[in-house]
């Protein structure tokens, strides 16, 4: 075994000579062994490990810190390769970065190696080499200092991890930006839905996504993306993943198909025929209920920590509050356009839809017309039985006008006890024909109301034959009115047809 090398710095030339001790002498006031005594303890004691090796990597000579970190005993230690000293995952940085370049330049500074030390732990230190040449410029030995680099790892560690909450709490804003710009443009209840389910299946990197809404009577209905387990899953309502986030309003996620096969066993086979493996449902919970779910279909296993339940949560939510601005606006634009006690076209829609009919005849040549109505009797009801009672007699003859008109035909409540229909494409046999089905369903016994309270329907027709160009809709609404109003004069519960 190699006899142990101690480098004399003081032969050497070393700077690092101290030049006051701890006694506050100066080199010149000890004598040559004091001063070797004074460095044996510097380079013992040293902050750092110290060891030097032969150029192959055997290690020569070693300091008392080195030993004290590591636990190893001198004698184990010196006669050994200093690769020896190294974990298994350092030996290849060693040999393919260590190694060459001390070798090509003679140095090497901060190279981060893991050493191993007794009872199995695992030292990680940042390594300074030099390698020191003899008179024939062959090398002699290489000098190495360590630095036990604990704390900078760890420092470095929490840095990293820093710096990946960081990048994926900018990730998730970016998502929910990216949704919110989507669903800005979103004017109804299905682009929102589209909005959702492509922003969900881009965010969460899933398979297939799915939104499903739930109507008033709590039926559910797919209205955008793809459900693959749909099919499969056909009549088994309840074992579903749906219907417990529904039920609870919380998050359930499938994240694997064991997972599934211990909670749903349906949904576990209808994942395999897909070859899918987990999926995630979540609520959109506004207000007091649900407004549905949305479903999330990944092709591997997958694991749902706290911050992917959040943003699929935060997404959730976002696509909640812009449900409800869209069903608000539909509600107003209800209010605005829809008779409120009979569902029927207001004034205002009935002005809209008559003059874009008008314009349509008149382009295609077609003959339209305008059918007004005006209740016989109803003024006795509403005097003698209160206006509750008027209120249903109204509801139930606006249903008999929408079960009696063609589908395409429009029905509003012009004001009061009159109502009016505008026919597109309709000659005077089948106008006539109609306002006679609508006269015979008004005068039908009303429920709720006396036989000895009778109500019936004077008609007036307005007929715009094709050719004639130029009519707005007032004009043809006040030849329908006068139409209505000879009905009456002619004894009521009768139809009269004006050409105009």
């Amino acid at each position: 075994m190699p006899q142990p090398l101690r480098s004399d710095p003081a032969r050497d030339g070393d700077p690092g000579l101290p030049r006051v001790t701890e006694n506050g002498q100066t080199p010149a006031d000890l004598d040559p062994g004091e001063i070797q005594d004074t460095l044996a303890d510097l380079y013992d004691h040293a902050p750092c490990g110290l060891l030097s090796t032969t150029p192959d990597g055997i290690v020569t000579d070693v300091n008392d810190t080195f030993l004290t970190w590591t636990g190893h005993a001198r004698t184990s230690v010196l006669g050994t390769p200093f690769e020896g000293l190294l974990t298994v995952g350092s030996h290849l940085y060693y040999e393919t970065r260590y190694l060459p370049v001390l070798r090509l330049a003679g140095e090497v500074r901060e190279v981060a190696l893991t050493l191993r030390c007794v009872g199995g732990a695992a030292l990680p230190v940042l390594v300074n080499s030099t390698t020191r040449l003899g008179p024939d410029a062959r090398p002699r030995l290489v000098r190495t200092a360590i630095f036990d680099s604990t704390q900078r790892q760890d420092l470095e560690r929490e840095l990293l991890l820093a710096r990946r909450v960081a990048e994926a709490s900018e990730a998730r804003v970016r998502v929910l930006q990216d949704a919110g710009a989507a669903f800005g443009a979103c004017d109804s209840e299905q682009a929102v839905a589209e909005a959702l389910e492509r922003s969900a299946r881009h965010a969460f990197r899933a398979t297939a996504a799915a939104v499903v809404l739930t109507d008033e009577s709590g039926e559910m209905r797919l209205v955008a993306g793809d459900h693959p387990l749909l099919e499969a899953l056909a009549g088994t309502v309840l074992q579903r993943p749906e219907a417990e986030a529904l039920s609870d309003g919380l998050a359930v996620t499938i994240t694997s198909l064991e997972d599934a096969q211990a909670r749903f066993p349906a949904v576990a086979e209808a994942l395999r025929a897909t070859r899918l493996e987990a999926l995630s449902a979540i609520p959109l919970v506004g207000g007091e209920r649900s407004l549905g779910i949305l479903l999330c279909f990944y092709g591997r296993r997958r694991e749902f920590d706290a911050d992917a339940l959040a943003l699929q949560a935060a997404l959730a939510l976002q696509a909640v509050q812009v449900f409800e601005r869209v069903r608000l606006h539909a509600e107003l634009e209800d209010l605005a356009l829809y008779d409120p006690l009979t569902g029927l076209a207001n004034r205002k829609l009935l002005q809209h839809a008559l003059g874009a009919a008008l314009v349509s005849a008149d382009r295609k040549h077609n003959p339209l017309a305008v059918v007004f109505l005006d209740l016989d009797g109803f003024k006795a009801v509403n005097d003698g039985l209160g206006h509750l009672v008027g209120d249903a007699v109204l509801e139930q003859v606006a249903d008999r006008l929408r079960a009696v008109v063609r589908g395409s035909d429009t029905v509003a409540r012009f004001g009061g006890d009159e109502f009016v229909v505008v026919c597109e494409d309709i000659t005077e046999p089948d106008v006539r024909h109609l306002a006679e089905r609508i006269r015979l369903a008004v005068r039908q016994p009303l429920r709720g109301v006396a036989a000895s309270f009778a109500v019936t329907a004077s008609v007036g027709i307005a007929l715009h034959h094709a050719g004639v160009v130029g009519l707005v809709p007032a004009v043809l609404l006040s030849a329908a009115d006068r139409a209505m109003y000879r009905s009456k004069a002619a004894g009521k519960d009768s139809v009269t047809v004006l050409s105009v």
